[in-house]
Order: structure tokens, then sequence, then C-alpha cells
């Protein structure tokens, strides 16, 4: 009750000062305006449902493919496979040093222009590859983190059952791994989720693209309140149950020790 009744303070605290500040009216009018709002709904959720949506659907698995392929070229041990393993590496620390928007506008501009055959010339494909490879190297480190957080004494124990390292790998360690792993992984994509709004800057008519356009046509910014109330409607609920996964599995580990 003491709780409930300290946020609900504070919120009508946060409120008030709002509202009573002196530029609020304008504020009002630009951000919060209800006739803006309605008229650019439509348009802004047709927008968010076949861009950015879509985009964060396809691109996920291929994220958590290449993400695993990853991990997996790091964890090598075979002479034979050192390239592909300092490939993995390099890999890694490239991608995860460049800006995610920096990767979108070079990849949605500069791949189109090579003009080489065969090769899609898309903005919504490369704008989701930007996506897929910045993605991809941190997930790969959230895999190969789970991987290593397997004990050695269960790869040792495979080995003497007579399993190969690929059979001990698919069988033993990357199970573990995978489930060890489920929310980092899940707090990935609803990260994901909200980076897809950078495509807008390739001009890909997804949600903040439209609602950039009205705005500028309209002297008006509700369409962004509008997009981002999109988002969140999206993202909490991931966001909630990436928690209840985590506490899941949290107390599960607790009644099996």
């Amino acid at each position: 009750m003491v709780a409930t009744a300290a946020v609900v303070a504070v919120l009508v605290a946060l409120y008030l000062g709002v509202t009573s500040s002196p530029g609020w009216p304008r504020v009002r009018d630009l951000f919060f305006n209800w006739e803006h709002a309605r008229a650019v709904m439509p348009d802004v959720w047709h927008a968010f449902w076949h861009i950015n949506v879509r985009m964060f659907l396809i691109a996920e698995p291929l994220i958590l493919v290449l993400g695993l392929l990853v991990a997996l070229a790091r964890q090598a041990r075979s002479p034979w496979l050192t390239p592909v393993r300092l490939l993995a590496v390099v890999y890694t620390d490239l991608f995860r040093g460049i800006p995610t928007i920096l990767l979108v506008l070079m990849l949605g501009f500069g791949m189109p222009g090579l003009g080489l055959q065969g090769v899609p010339t898309g903005l919504f494909f490369w704008a989701m590859m930007a996506l897929v490879i910045s993605y991809g190297a941190y997930v790969a480190e959230v895999f190969r983190s789970g991987i290593e957080s397997i004990h050695p004494s269960q790869v040792s124990s495979a080995a003497a059952l007579g399993l190969s390292r690929a059979q001990t790998m698919r069988y033993v360690v990357v199970p573990q791994a995978v489930r060890r792993v489920l929310p980092p992984l899940l707090n990935d994509f609803v990260s994901l989720q909200k980076d897809t709004a950078l495509v807008s800057t390739v001009a890909l008519f997804d949600a903040v693209f439209v609602a950039r356009d009205y705005g500028n046509y309209n002297f008006n910014w509700t369409p962004y309140v509008v997009v981002a109330a999109y988002f969140v409607v999206l993202t909490i609920p991931l966001a909630r149950f990436t928690d209840w996964l985590g506490r899941r599995m949290a107390a599960r580990e607790r009644a099996g020790t």
C-alpha cells in the first residue's frame, strides 16, 4: 500500500510539474495533438507493420543462425579451422565497434550503388542485412558466453562416451548454452525491434519516416509520439516476458541446487 501510494504521488507530482510549466500549451499542441494523431495513425500503422515488424520477424532468425555459427567458429579447436576462427574474431570485433546506424547507411546506399549482378538492390534488404550483421556480432558473443559457461567435465564425459567434438557441441553443450542465454538473447531482440527505426535514415518508408514526412509537412511532431507508442506497445510485452523467463530460470536453478 505504501509503495503504491508513493508511486502515485510521484506520478501526480511529475504530471503537475510538466502541465504547469509555462511552455506546456505549446508542447501539448506540437506533440500531443489528437487531431494530428488521428490523421496520421493509419499511415504510421501501415508502415510500422509492413516495414518495422516484418523486418524484425525476418531478421531475428537470421541473427540467431549467424550468431550461433560465429560462436561455434570461435570455439573451433582444429588447426585446419584456424582461418575460420580468426575470421569470426575479426567479424565480432569489427561489427561490434561500428555503430549500427553507420552500417545501415553504408549498406543501404553503398550496396545498391555497386550494381552487382544477381545481388538484391532493394533498400529493405540491405537495411535489414545491416541489422543482421550488427546484431549477429553481439548475439555471437552471447552464445559464446553460454557455451563457455558449460563445465568442462561435461565435455570430458561426452568424450568418454565416445562422442566426437562436433557431437558433443550439438547434443551436450549447445542445448544447455542456449537455455542459459535465453534472457539476454530476448533483451537483444527487444533492442532489435527498436533499432528497426534506424532504417528511416536510408529513406525507407518505415513508421519513423512516415512520421517525419507528416511532421515536416504539417509542422507538428505528434506523429513521433504515435510511433513511440507503437514501439512501446510491442516492446513492453517482450520485456516483461524476458523478466518472467529470467525469474523462472533462476528459480529452477535454485531448486536444482
